[in-house]
């Protein structure tokens, strides 16, 4: 049976050898890019277009058309070709619609080369887009599916194309276009249809990928209609391809929430029975292990995303369409009441019904391939990436070399609270991290700090996006914590997460220091100062906090002179060339207006020169700043003690619940390792300096 996806949704591929079928209202131009891992092109000769039909492994239509095969053999595909998006684009010049918005809306089916239907879309919901990344073939674990993308671009080819990376896009945009009204010159206007018999008339200008002409064809021609028909669907708007003898064969190209309440829901396909790859720890591309580890974390969090957006998309299809089956029992007063609406309500709800466990069945199947690649993956990270309770730590080594990220916590989904998808963070970190310490009501109805924008992963992440679940909720909705309790736990996380930055780098490569102007911390602080991984006590009271802010404002004016003027030999002696990580605790205490100015200039500049801030603050007893620290709140990813659903992912933007990775309960694991590291940087010599 034909998988109908929605938005979003992937379904796997039996097969290598595949048609892409088209079928929209009017004339369109159809493409396809292929493209590497990262999703970006090689340049113009990854586009096959109109003017430049075939490559290696694809063939695309020479002119628009209302109807398109594409056919494509992914076993013939470049190594380094990792994604096939099938893209969409209205002609210009020729008389059409301007927008999809004035169209019907395009069908697209994945099929073997027999016809056989493997998956299906509806681009529904378009406007003002001119172009559309329809579908996309991509690689996972050495095999290949399909997802629906949706992807619409109202400023044309051009924008979609510069959207995918490529350099040349208006120019190759406007090749295109060339190409098509080019063809369209070429063209035999097909003859006027006959007043009677009624039939369908024959578009204007007609294509070799066209389908047969309106007239009668001849006894002996053998004409394959496609049929997408299904057997509980009555095909809505638009009218009929020219083509298509008989109306039952109409592609669907409704939107699911506007059909009649008797169509059939876009995600009732019966599970997939092909056995599912077996999943193997770093199946991923990359240079090295770590790195390919890295990307399939990745993979894992953008599929995760995407098959919970698709099932959601089900479910509240189905509930919007019981909304409706029982509004048109309840709109007819005379049939309001009696057997046959008891009846029609009871079948609504019955439908219903099927539609949710249909869609839980598909979301299930999901999460077991899911999961089982999880499983796999998770024992396999290094110690940066790992979890705490991995016992990869206990066999920890300083490393050598710069590992590619490090792990800052959990996320999660409600839909599957048990899946949890490590938070990675690319080294070096282009922003600083803020542990919010603040009292449960500290943000509720308030704006956010950009939590994940430009930092989290390859891909932007959205604004934070606040969940139903308060801040200081206890642990998996346990009983809610004080406000002293969060402080704490908030500084404890600031420790744990300091510890795995100094065993992430190599002996010697990262300094820590801590500003503490009431002297708060020092329980908390204990397992860095007793195993010398802290080698200076914190800073304190106002002169400290002055002191330590100004060496470190020095140091970013010099090494940005330094690398500015091609002269780090020019450096001072004595100077600390190593990364800083300056922990700041219990912020505003202790600030004067010099020092928060020299935090916001650390927080904006030192990054790139390799000083990081790890504030533990609330943003509460900041007020009085007013909005002069809106920036440096900005500049920060926010991440919270306890869990709490408020970050973004960059597909969909689902509220995902982080949990900061804990050492457990009665573990020795964090002290022997910062034990380890103190060793080491003894026998390295302690830290850089630029005489060294």
């Amino acid at each position: 049976m034909t998988a109908e996806l929605v938005r979003g949704q992937n379904h796997p591929l039996d097969r290598t050898r595949l048609e892409i079928r088209i079928a929209a209202g009017g004339p369109v131009i159809s493409g396809v890019t292929l493209a590497d891992e990262r999703g970006a092109l090689t340049g113009v000769e990854a586009v096959a277009h109109p003017g430049a039909p075939r490559r290696t492994g694809i063939e695309v239509p020479r002119q628009a058309a209302a109807e398109h095969r594409i056919a494509v053999d992914l076993d013939a595909l470049a190594a380094d070709v990792h994604r096939v998006s099938v893209l969409l684009a209205l002609p210009v010049g020729i008389g059409g619609p301007a927008d999809f918005g004035a169209a019907a809306a395009p069908f697209v089916a994945v099929t073997g080369l027999d016809g056989t239907g493997i998956a299906s879309y509806t681009l529904t919901d378009l406007g003002a887009e001119s172009a559309v990344v329809a579908v996309e073939l991509y690689r996972r674990q050495g095999a290949w599916k399909v997802r629906a993308v949706g992807q619409g671009y109202a400023g044309g080819l051009a924008a979609m194309l510069q959207d995918q990376g490529l350099p040349q896009a208006a120019e190759l945009a406007a090749e295109i276009q060339e190409a098509v009204r080019d063809g369209l010159a070429r063209s035999i206007p097909a003859p006027d249809p006959a007043p009677t018999p009624p039939a369908a008339a024959a578009p204007a200008i007609t294509s070799p990928e066209a389908a047969a002409p309106a007239s009668t064809p001849p006894a002996n021609s053998t004409p394959t209609p496609i049929n997408y028909h299904h057997p509980n669907r009555r095909p809505t708007t638009p009218p009929p391809p020219q083509n298509t003898p008989t109306p039952a064969e109409a592609p669907h190209t409704q939107a699911p929430h506007t059909q009649a309440p008797h169509t059939q829901a876009p995600h009732t396909q019966a599970p997939h029975t092909q056995a599912p790859p077996t999943p193997v720890a770093g199946d991923a591309p990359g240079r090295t292990a770590d790195e390919r580890l890295y990307n399939q974390v990745w993979g894992i969090f953008e599929d995760l995303s995407r098959t919970v957006a698709a099932y959601r998309s089900a479910m509240d299809f189905a509930q919007s369409r019981l909304a409706k089956e029982l509004d048109a029992v309840n709109a007819d007063p005379r049939n309001r009441v009696g057997p046959a609406a008891d009846a029609a309500r009871a079948a609504a709800h019955d439908k219903h019904a099927r539609l949710a466990a249909q869609a839980r069945e598909v979301l299930d199947r999901d999460l077991a391939q899911l999961t089982a690649e999880a499983g796999v993956v998770e024992p396999a990270l290094p110690p940066a990436l790992a979890d705490w309770s991995s016992p990869v730590w206990h066999g920890y080594r300083v490393p050598g070399d710069y590992p590619i990220a490090v792990r800052l916590g959990d996320l999660r989904l409600p839909e599957c609270p048990d899946l949890r998808v490590p938070m990675l963070v690319r080294l070096p970190m282009n922003r600083g991290l803020w542990i919010d310490s603040g009292a449960p009501a500290m943000f509720r109805g308030e704006g956010a700090p950009d939590g994940f924008a430009d930092s989290f992963g390859p891909d932007a992440f959205g604004s934070d996006a606040f969940g139903p679940d308060g801040f200081g909720n206890g642990p998996d909705g346990g009983e809610p914590l004080d406000a002293a309790e969060v402080r704490r736990r908030a500084l404890d996380t600031a420790v744990t997460l300091a510890a795995r930055l100094l065993a992430a780098h190599p002996a010697g490569e990262l300094t820590l220091r801590v500003i503490d102007p009431a002297g708060a911390a020092a329980p908390a602080l204990a397992p860095l100062l007793e195993t010398g991984a802290l080698r200076e006590a914190p800073a304190a009271g106002a002169q400290g906090v002055a002191a330590v802010l100004g060496e470190l404002t020095r140091r970013v004016d010099l090494v940005q002179m330094a690398v500015r003027n091609q002269a780090a030999e020019s450096l001072p002696p004595g100077l600390d060339t190593a990364e800083q990580l300056l922990i700041v605790h219990d912020f505003p205490h202790g600030f004067d207006d010099r020092a928060v100015n020299q935090l916001r200039y650390l927080a904006d500049e030192g990054p790139s020169v390799g000083v990081h801030l790890l504030m533990v603050a609330d943003r509460s007893e900041a007020r009085e700043y007013g909005p002069v620290l809106d920036p440096l709140w900005r500049s920060l990813l926010r991440i919270t003690p306890v869990p709490d659903a408020h970050l973004a992912d960059p597909w969909v933007g689902h509220a995902w619940t982080y949990e900061p990775s804990r050492v457990p309960e009665g573990s020795q694991v964090l002290r022997q390792v910062l034990t380890d590291l103190a060793e080491a940087r003894r026998a390295h010599g302690h830290s850089r300096t630029s005489e060294s």
